[in-house]
């Protein structure tokens, strides 16, 4: 199989996929499990024909499959319809929500991956030492701590204690300060401000994860006979460690990386929700007790337009980092 063939192949299936999630994103909230959102609008001042005037708005009056045509639409060219709760469109909040949770989480999981990974490196390279041990450890406990009982004790500390010890406080909720500052540089270190303490216990909660699972196959790279001739060609251990034994484990990693894009999204929604942050994950948890579920399927579905595509470029980028694929697509 040649390469375009490949990618052609690869391109084809995502799009079904994505197609099928499409369908059941639409029958599992309008079909399974319908929410007449008109009815559960409780004002004694609301006649009927408001409400069937409502409904129309909404095309909650038509068929099933005019409104799977009508949603097919709205998915697929961005639009994703109204919101029930604002009688908004989903495509214009979400405009402004979105930067907040990419800002959010692309910090946290960028500082986690460079955190984790050289972590991994150095205890899979000194298996059984000190260092080994700490990293294990420490590892270990962040991985089993669960994320949202780290973020509630960091609040307790830095926003209570901090501040009746010395008097600091630290901000919690919202992006940034309101009214914003005025100058660019001070603007920014604002919003960063406003997202250390969410993006510390979010890289605090998950190092270990990649810290681990790095080190593990390090250690396995390592007991290869590629690594033995490395070293028996006279190689310095570091030139064996980072261009034989690593480079051997980046398409695993590249993996991991690739699924962790779509957390970007909808990831942080527990973060969002305890740190009173505006983007995506708290609107997503707020609009699905609502039963407002316009915003939920565009939610979902941006999702799934993430995975799918972060699994096509991480199969993409096996065939340039793994040449047994480009092998074995030539055959």
């Amino acid at each position: 199989m040649g390469m375009r063939t490949y990618i052609v192949k690869r391109v084809a299936i995502a799009l079904a996929v994505l197609f099928i999630i499409a369908s059941l994103n639409f029958v599992l909230f309008q079909v399974v499990a319908p929410i007449d959102y008109v009815s559960t609008i409780i004002d004694p001042n609301m006649t009927q024909e408001q409400r069937d005037m409502l409904r129309r708005e909404f095309g909650l009056d038509q068929e099933y499959h005019i409104r799977y045509i009508t949603y097919l639409k709205n998915m697929f060219t961005w639009n994703f319809g109204l919101s029930f709760a604002n009688r908004m469109p989903v495509n214009r909040e979400l405009g402004w929500r979105l930067p907040n949770s990419i800002l959010l989480l692309g910090t946290a999981q960028i500082a986690i991956i460079l955190i984790g990974i050289p972590l991994g490196i150095l205890a899979g390279s000194r298996r059984g030492s000190k260092t080994d041990v700490s990293v294990i450890g420490s590892g270990l406990f962040a991985w089993g701590v669960p994320t949202f009982y780290i973020q509630l004790l960091f609040m307790l500390f830095f926003c209570y204690y901090l501040f009746i010890w010395f008097g600091w406080r630290v901000p919690v909720g919202n992006i940034m300060s309101w009214p914003p500052p005025e100058n660019p540089i001070l603007l920014i270190a604002d919003i960063a401000w406003h997202l250390a303490l969410p993006v510390l216990t979010l890289v605090v909660a998950s190092f270990g994860g990649w810290a681990l699972y790095v080190r593990n196959m390090i250690i396995d790279a390592l007991t290869q006979d590629y690594i033995v001739t490395a070293r028996a060609k006279g190689l310095k251990e570091r030139t064996v460690l980072y261009r034989h034994a690593f480079r051997s484990t980046l398409p695993p990693i590249v993996t991991m990386i690739a699924m962790a894009v779509p957390g970007i999204v909808t990831g942080a929604m527990i973060t969002e929700y305890i740190f009173s942050l505006p983007g995506i994950g708290q609107w997503y948890l707020s609009s699905l007790m609502a039963g407002d579920y316009p915003v939920v399927q565009a939610v979902l579905f941006i999702y799934a337009v993430l995975m799918i595509a972060a699994n096509l470029i991480s199969d993409l980028i096996y065939g340039i980092l793994d040449p047994r694929i480009r092998v074995g697509m030539r055959r």
